[in-house]
């Protein structure tokens, strides 16, 4: 998800930080700053769904103009096979070996 507060607050004419706290006060939300920093800054990794409800309310926005939905890129072509980590088909197996008479451990 792409998270757009700083462009749906500048196109209300909020700048800073300090300007959406004012603007969620007036709506009865009353984060902390640093919380306001926090979502102005960077893409928040969860947020409540009531929170986001005053966000909006507060920008007289939808959820749609804050998030906007980015494809997932996937790594695995169609035909490639997925093997367990460090598999390699090609190479052979490691023979032990023995030194002075010792037997080789048990299975």
């Amino acid at each position: 998800m792409k998270w757009n507060l700083r462009m749906v607050a500048a196109q209300r004419d909020i700048w800073r930080p300090t300007q959406l706290l004012k603007a969620f006060e007036d709506v009865g939300f009353e984060p902390s700053l640093s919380k306001v920093a926090s979502l102005w800054s960077k893409s928040p990794v969860t947020i409540r769904l009531d929170d986001l409800d005053k966000i909006c309310a507060a920008l007289d926005c939808t959820v749609d103009e804050l998030m906007q939905a980015e494809p997932v890129l996937s790594r695995a072509t169609p035909n490639q096979e997925q093997n367990a980590v460090g598999h390699n088909p090609t190479a052979s197996r490691p023979v032990p070996r023995t030194s002075g008479g010792r037997s080789l451990p048990p299975n």
